[in-house]
């Protein structure tokens, strides 16, 4: 992927709207050019990444940014059928939650995430958060051909 030719495609999976504020605000910042979507339940992003409903549209992302404590279909479930699909499960899935606890992280990897992350209390480390996960993923990692 050339970043200069194309725009970076992030699906933000992320109930909190507070939390959605911090990553868009973080990204405003980007060297790359990214397009954040965003939804706001585990439903909602499998219909996102199948192209169901009101997101016929939807373009397939680069980079799946999932918080497990969702509504409706929580952050372990989508993860679990996200990575137990031929066509997703090439997508890299960053868990960004508040949870640290052991038992989530290991379900997590268990299920096939690239990386977890916890989220900080703070704002600055949480824009630090964001970034460095950027920064990683966009400009150190090589991802695989869509």
């Amino acid at each position: 992927m050339n970043p200069a030719t194309k725009a970076i495609e992030i699906l933000l999976v992320e109930d909190d709207p507070g939390d959605i504020d911090l990553i868009e605000e973080a990204l405003e910042d980007a060297k790359l050019q990214i397009n954040l979507n965003s939804v706001r339940d585990g439903v909602e992003a499998l219909a996102y990444l199948r192209r169901e409903g009101k997101y016929t549209q939807a373009i397939s992302p680069d980079l799946i940014l999932l918080d497990l404590n969702l509504p409706r279909r929580d952050g372990r479930e989508v993860l679990q059928d996200i990575k137990g699909d031929n066509y997703f499960k090439r997508i890299p899935v960053v868990v960004l939650t508040t949870s640290d606890a052991e038992e989530d992280i290991l379900k997590s990897y268990n299920l096939g995430a690239n990386c977890y992350v916890s989220k900080p209390l703070g704002m600055q480390d949480f824009i630090k958060i964001v970034e460095s996960i950027e920064n990683f993923w966009f400009t150190v990692v090589k991802l695989p051909p869509k």
